[in-house]
């Protein structure tokens, strides 16, 4: 194409945009997310490889993780919750990829974590095997190699779809193994497997016209009391920062969400020492957890 546009992503939570385009939102409520339109999760930082250097073999020694660290959160279509990652709803201890071979069943969907990555999603097809959106291009990879020394679960309740029947999961898997590049319709392996699971186009790119309000929530959960809203237009931009934040860590993303409130603060102060007549301030996006 003859006029390519940058990635566009944002590097902290003070600089995702909101509604007005200087920055203020004169009303209460959530945050405005960013759009994803022209983004996509680094394969190479995705599946642990080096950017320079090559790739790493396959089946290298196991990879850090703390479960400390996960980012728990829930997504909103209006009101309705269609995903939860939590302690309270579900179950999120990790196995070594040997160990949950022995719990899997075909047309699950698997997740793979480590620290300070993204995480890696496939659809469990039987014999052992995994297929996966991998660097660019469906694969049809043995569990075990697929995980890259990584930990992994069954992830089949986190999103609340209505499941297809277990034939359909797998075959639409399979039926996609060896598209790649532009032949691809999914940003991530989340978007695929997530997908072949529930066979919603919201999953796919371009599966949700951006127009209007933004329909979709994401809530992280902060503390017992507390979570932090931001609002999107597509599910598709919901999951990219969905994706991002579990890339970041808990702390990382904590730490993003102080300095974005501090500056809040600082420009709060700032307006009353001017006067009533000042632009009004950002709003706040604290809530309490219901």
């Amino acid at each position: 194409m003859g006029n390519q546009m940058d990635r566009l992503s944002h590097l902290s939570y003070a600089e995702v945009p909101t509604v007005d385009p200087n920055g203020v939102d004169t009303d209460d409520g959530p945050r405005i997310g960013v759009s994803y339109i022209f983004s996509s999760d680094d394969d190479e930082l995705e599946d642990g490889c080096a950017v320079e250097g090559g790739e790493k073999h396959a089946n290298e020694e196991e990879k850090n993780y703390d479960q400390r660290d996960e980012v728990e959160c829930a997504v909103y279509h209006r009101e309705e919750c269609i995903y939860e990652k939590s302690a309270k709803c579900a179950n999120l201890e990790v196995y070594s990829p040997e160990n949950l071979l022995n719990k899997c069943k075909a047309g699950d969907l698997v997740e793979f974590v480590a620290t300070n990555q993204y995480p890696h999603w496939a659809v469990y097809v039987g014999d052992f095997q995994v297929v996966h959106l991998h660097r660019a291009e469906v694969k049809n990879s043995f569990l075990t190699d697929a995980s890259q020394g990584r930990r992994c679960r069954i992830v089949n309740d986190w999103y609340k779809f209505k499941p297809l029947c277990t034939e359909v999961v797998v075959q639409n898997a399979m039926e996609q193994v060896g598209l790649k590049d532009r032949e691809l319709s999914w940003r991530n392996s989340e978007s695929f497997a997530a997908w072949c699971r529930f066979g919603k186009r919201e999953f796919k790119m371009g599966g949700e016209i951006r127009i209007g309000k933004q329909p979709y929530r994401l809530k992280v959960f902060v503390s017992d009391k507390h979570s932090h809203v931001l609002e999107f237009q597509s599910l598709e931009d919901v999951i990219m920062e969905k994706r991002r934040n579990d890339h970041l860590g808990r702390t990382a993303v904590l730490r993003e969400l102080a300095a974005h409130f501090r500056g809040m603060e600082e420009r709060e102060s700032v307006e009353t020492y001017r006067g009533p007549h000042a632009c009004p301030t950002e709003r706040r996006s604290w809530t309490h957890q219901k």
